[in-house]
């Protein structure tokens, strides 16, 4: 079994192994709940719609916290990618 899966919503479809280019990193990694979707959340509004911010956290809740934030927000989750106990979330920000 591979480490390194990469976990999208149903309702997304399926990207295959194509790489996603990320236009800004946030570093979450070592924070908890809330606070990667919290950074998250002021991160977006610096990026311009269409950019993609990727977030990096080693909390589990991210998984299911940035689809939910994403589905409230109007942004895009476009993937999930999890290696070894961290998370790499792609975030596309909404068209104004």
């Amino acid at each position: 079994m591979s480490t390194n899966t990469l976990t999208l919503p149903s309702w997304l479809g399926y990207f295959g192994e194509a790489m996603i280019k990320a236009d800004v990193t946030l570093d979450a990694l070592g924070l908890r709940c809330p606070m990667p979707v919290i950074l998250t959340t002021k991160k977006i509004k610096e990026l311009k719609p269409g950019q993609v911010l990727e977030v990096l956290s080693d909390d589990h809740a991210i998984k299911k916290d940035m689809i939910a934030w994403c589905q409230s927000t109007g942004n895009e989750c476009l993937a999930i990618q999890e290696e070894n106990g961290s998370y790499r979330v792609f975030v596309k920000k909404r068209q104004a």
